[in-house]
């Protein structure tokens, strides 16, 4: 049985109670705020300032606007996959979905150690016995919460603890008072902030919103407001619009909490979505330009519009109102947050991620050092309503490598310079494809990640397990 939150920090208070570290600086708080499936550009952030097409011209998001122009904003951000379950894994565990060996939904978890590896709260207690951690929302894992080290939580939810349906019906828009449970759980999540608040107890929250995921929902006052408005070229879903604009809200709701409580200067507020936004509504018409543009493709692939993700961040010692170019993942989420909070004695092993804290204070380098040295990102299966092509991509710097495992098919882009990924180099810079696409198939040998074999589909049964991997 779960216990309340102020029951349960009552009980942290008193075991921690003796700890002489308590005198010390208070370590900083840790607000992760976790969207699903939002685009990079489904919001009124420009991610790329100056760029107007890297925000949504429908959406309206002002409190993500105020969290913008009081941090950082991360311009070539991205899930560690296209897919909710591998991206979820990853941040959890600074591991790549392709090391983890869970590359889709619906797959079979029980290979994967939960309660051994070291996760965002199990690294923050490690650094300080103190922390308390909760986790409210969409969890979207195999395991617990409590076996991977939350305190508290609402247990192993689902998309359909979100009020998602998997038919027809799911794009359509339904007014109703609490579209994806936004305030209820934003609710939770305050009050956990009050306990530890009121106890002097430095916090780990992760809230992982379901919306913007479908069903579509919205408040009727938000409905109202966005059928006002003119669409826009790009965005016209006006249910769709309606439910960014509270989900918004609800963020407005918590940073005025954290800040009525004086928290704001020692707390970490980041905020970012678990993949890219569909390509298009399904079955409105057939795909020719991405709902993502000027990005390609969507959520499913691991083109860019499947990968890059809103990702902001504010907090101490960060500059206010300012773009990063730094190429991060959400395998970086648990290394940085473990260096913000004091350092870790021994950096655990395996791990995909590094820290980008030397971004966030401010630092001129943008490059961010990671144990393999690129970003493999691994679909290694067909799935009709996307490319319905098996492939893997390598980042490294800002060159990307896409290679199709049915015909060996590479393709190399300049994201710099190209980020619709229209334009492939491989032809032109062969050395460079040879070495990246070498790079990718070691790693992907190195930690075993799934194998594509013929018939491997998104949604066929026999991947739930694997036999064959790299």
């Amino acid at each position: 049985m779960r216990m309340h939150v102020w029951m349960l920090c009552l009980v942290f208070c008193a075991s921690c109670a003796s700890d002489e570290r308590t005198c010390q600086k208070a370590p900083p708080n840790f607000v992760v705020v976790l969207v699903d499936d939002q685009a990079w550009n489904g919001t009124s952030v420009e991610m790329v300032p100056g760029m107007p097409e890297s925000a949504s011209d429908f959406h309206q998001t002002p409190w993500l606007d105020s969290l913008a122009q009081g941090g950082m904003r991360f311009s070539n951000a991205r899930a560690s996959a296209p897919v909710c379950a591998p991206s979820r894994y990853s941040i959890q565990f600074g591991k790549s979905p392709a090391r983890i060996q869970l590359i889709r939904v619906g797959m079979n978890t029980s290979h994967i150690p939960h309660g051994d590896w070291v996760s965002l709260p199990k690294a923050l207690r490690a650094i300080d016995s103190t922390y308390l951690a909760a986790h409210f929302g969409k969890w979207g894992m195999g395991g617990t919460p409590e076996e991977v080290g939350y305190d508290v939580s609402d247990g192993s939810t689902k998309n359909v603890d979100g009020g998602f349906v998997n038919d027809r019906s799911q794009w359509e828009t339904e007014v109703v008072s609490d579209p994806k449970r936004v305030f209820e759980l934003t609710d939770r999540a305050m009050g956990f902030i009050d306990s530890c608040h009121a106890l002097s107890r430095p916090f780990f929250l992760q809230l992982s919103h379901y919306a913007v995921h479908t069903n579509i929902e919205t408040t009727q006052a938000s409905f109202e407001e966005v059928r006002a408005t003119e669409s826009g070229q790009r965005h016209r879903h006006q249910g769709m619009a309606g439910m960014t604009m509270d989900l918004d809200a609800s963020l407005g709701q918590l940073l005025t909490k954290v800040d009525e409580l004086g928290l704001d200067d020692n707390t970490y507020v980041i905020y970012l979505s678990d993949n890219g936004g569909v390509p298009n509504i399904p079955g409105a018409k057939k795909y020719e330009k991405s709902l993502n543009e000027p990005l390609s493709r969507g959520k499913w692939d691991a083109m860019e519009g499947g990968l890059r993700v809103p990702f902001l961040v504010s907090g101490p010692g960060v500059p206010a109102n300012v773009a990063t170019s730094a190429h991060v993942w959400g395998a970086d989420l648990l290394p940085t947050v473990a260096e913000l909070a004091g350092g870790w004695s021994e950096e655990p092993d395996s791990l995909d991620g590094g820290s980008f804290a030397h971004v966030l204070q401010g630092v001129h380098s943008t490059d961010v050092v990671r144990p393999n040295g690129g970003m493999a990102f691994h679909v290694p299966y067909q799935n009709r309503i996307a490319l319905n092509r098996a492939h893997s991509a390598w980042i490294s710097g800002h060159y990307k490598l896409l290679k199709f495992h049915d015909n060996g098919e590479v393709r190399l882009f300049d994201l710099e310079k190209d980020l619709e990924e229209t334009t492939n180099l491989a032809l032109k810079l062969p050395e460079l494809a040879h070495d990246m696409e070498s790079d990718l198939l070691d790693y992907l040998k190195q930690v075993k990640a799934p194998r594509w074999q013929e018939g491997i589909t998104w949604k066929k049964d026999p991947f739930r397990s694997f036999e064959s991997t790299h």
